[in-house]
């Protein structure tokens, strides 16, 4: 089924269900600590952190978890950290379960290692 056509950053976190809700939002403030000069639009009719014009990161809800997802070229250097702290990782993404707590420490470093590489390099999405 697909997720309804959100009409604003705000709609889209209202219309979460009550299990998704506290945890995007929490993911939401740490990406707003962690990227102070970004900026939060709805690309792909999800929360997109947009830096500069080049999207940073975007978050994803799904019925028994979320997830933050990079740029696959950039997160595959930190895939094998996200494993060795017991989360199942993807092609540019954690899978984050609502029956366990946000490993906000990783998530941290994951944010601000993201944030690193696009200063240096201006790395876009599609960048391989």
């Amino acid at each position: 089924m697909a997720m309804p056509r959100r009409e604003s950053v705000d709609d889209y976190y209202e219309q979460l269900s009550d299990q998704a809700r506290p945890y995007l939002r929490e993911l939401q403030k740490l990406c707003h600590e962690e990227l102070p000069e970004a900026e939060e639009v709805l690309h792909w009719n999800q929360p997109t952190f947009v830096q500069d014009g080049t999207r940073l990161l975007l978050l994803q809800a799904f019925k028994a978890h979320c997830s933050p997802r990079f740029p696959p070229h950039q997160f595959a250097s930190q895939r094998a950290a996200v494993e060795a702290a017991g989360f199942e990782a993807g092609e540019g993404f954690i899978k984050l379960p609502y029956s366990r707590a946000l490993p906000t420490d990783l998530l941290r470093t994951l944010i601000r290692v993201r944030l690193e590489e696009f200063e240096a390099t201006g790395s876009s999405w599609s960048q391989k």
